[in-house]
C-alpha cells in the first residue's frame, strides 16, 4: 500500500503558483523562464517569494540595479523561502573608490563620458551572490553583493547582509551578525553530507515527518533505508 505522501499528487516545481487561491507565492524558477533576458540569474526547484502585491515583479523590483554589465551572477538553490521584500542588491550598483570622487560621470554622457568610458571606469567588483540551499530570508532583508549564504541559514527580518553566513546559522541585524546556529558545525556537515535537497521529490515527500520535526540521526536513518 503507498504511502500518503506517495498517493498524493508531488508540487509541480514549474508551477508559476504553487499554492492554489494565493497569487501572492510564486516559484522563482518558472518565474526567470518568462524572462528570457535575464541571463545572470539561476534559481532551484521549489524556491518561492511571497509578496501580496508584487510577486511576480521580483526580478525587477527585488534584484536592483541589475544591469548585466559587472558579469556577476545571481544563483538562489532549492527549497528557499524569500519574504515580501526581500532585495539582492548587484554590484552594478558598487561606485568607484579610487579617486576623490565616486560619483560615476560617464552615465550622463557627452563630455563627461569622453573624459572616461564606463569602460575604462574602475567599478568596484564583488563577485557572485550565491545562497545554498533550504534557506529563509526574512522580511525586507537586504543581501549585498558577493555574499555567499550557507544551507540551512536563517536571515533575519530587515537583516543586511554584508558578508558570508556559515551553513545553518541565524543572522540578524544591519549589518547582520550571527545570532546563533541552527545545528552545530558537526550536525551541518552532515546535513550538507546528506543533501536532501537534491533528492526525488517523491523521496523528500516521504521525508518531510523527519525535515520538520525529526533530527539528523533520524534522517541518516531514512536516507540509509531509501538506498
Amino acid at each position: 500500500m503507498r504511502s500518503k505522501a506517495e498517493a498524493a499528487a508531488l508540487p509541480d516545481p514549474d508551477a508559476l503558483h504553487p499554492v492554489p487561491n494565493k497569487p501572492r507565492i510564486v516559484f522563482l524558477k518558472p518565474l526567470l523562464a518568462t524572462l528570457p533576458g535575464i541571463t545572470n540569474c539561476a534559481v532551484g526547484d521549489f524556491t518561492y517569494y511571497d509578496d501580496p502585491l508584487h510577486a511576480k515583479d521580483f526580478f525587477r523590483r527585488n534584484v536592483i540595479y541589475n544591469f548585466q554589465a559587472s558579469g556577476a551572477r545571481l544563483e538562489i538553490g532549492r527549497y528557499c523561502a524569500l519574504a515580501t521584500g526581500v532585495r539582492f542588491m548587484m554590484p552594478d550598483a558598487m561606485h568607484a573608490m579610487a579617486g576623490p570622487s565616486t560619483y560615476p560621470f560617464g552615465i550622463l554622457g557627452g563630455a563627461f563620458a569622453s573624459a572616461l568610458p564606463l569602460a575604462e571606469y574602475p567599478w568596484r567588483q564583488s563577485g557572485d551572490t550565491i545562497l545554498g540551499h533550504d534557506i529563509w530570508v526574512g522580511m525586507e532583508a537586504l543581501v549585498m553583493p558577493g555574499v555567499r549564504i550557507g544551507h540551512g541559514a536563517v536571515i533575519g527580518a530587515r537583516a543586511v547582509v554584508t558578508r558570508d553566513v556559515p551553513d545553518y546559522a541565524v543572522v540578524a541585524g544591519n549589518p547582520a551578525r550571527m545570532v546563533r546556529r541552527r545545528q552545530t558545525e558537526e550536525d551541518a556537515a552532515r546535513l550538507v553530507a546528506l543533501a536532501w535537497w537534491d533528492w526525488p521529490a517523491a523521496r523528500v515527500a516521504r521525508a518531510i515527518p523527519i525535515l520538520a520535526k525529526g533530527g539528523v540521526a533520524a534522517l541518516e536513518d531514512f536516507a540509509a533505508s531509501e538506498r
